[in-house]
């Protein structure tokens, strides 16, 4: 079976920073790019940032970029995302995705998610 499991969520201060994690397990994805999106209540999830298979490659968001950085293990199948600078309209539900190499922006590139972490940032 295979699962997506986020931890690291939390509350934090404006300004402050959290990392989040995705460790993922029943196969290796290794040759899977992996991303993580975001939900704020009553909005879209949207793309926050992703990461190649070969952890060569990442993406951000305008939202997010300068301010959040997507790291990748292949060998312990692990994503993370540090996120410093953190802004109340940060708060969300952040999501691990994973799938083949294709549009890493892309909502329906996807085919494997986690249940999602709560961010809450604080004025």
């Amino acid at each position: 079976q295979v699962q997506l499991v986020e931890s690291g969520g939390g509350l934090v201060q404006a300004g402050g920073s959290l990392r989040l994690s995705c460790a993922a397990s029943g196969r290796t994805f290794s040759n899977y790019a992996m991303a993580w999106f975001r939900q704020a209540p009553g909005k879209e999830r949207e793309f926050a940032a992703g990461i190649s298979w070969s952890g060569r490659n990442t993406y951000y968001s305008d939202s997010v970029k300068g301010r959040f950085t997507i790291s990748r293990d292949s060998a312990t199948n692990t994503m993370s995302l540090q996120m410093n600078s953190l802004k109340p309209e940060d708060t969300a539900v952040y999501y691990c995705a994973a799938g083949p190499p294709g549009r890493i922006s892309d909502y329906n590139a996807y085919a494997y998610w986690g249940q999602g972490t709560q961010v809450t940032v604080s004025t």
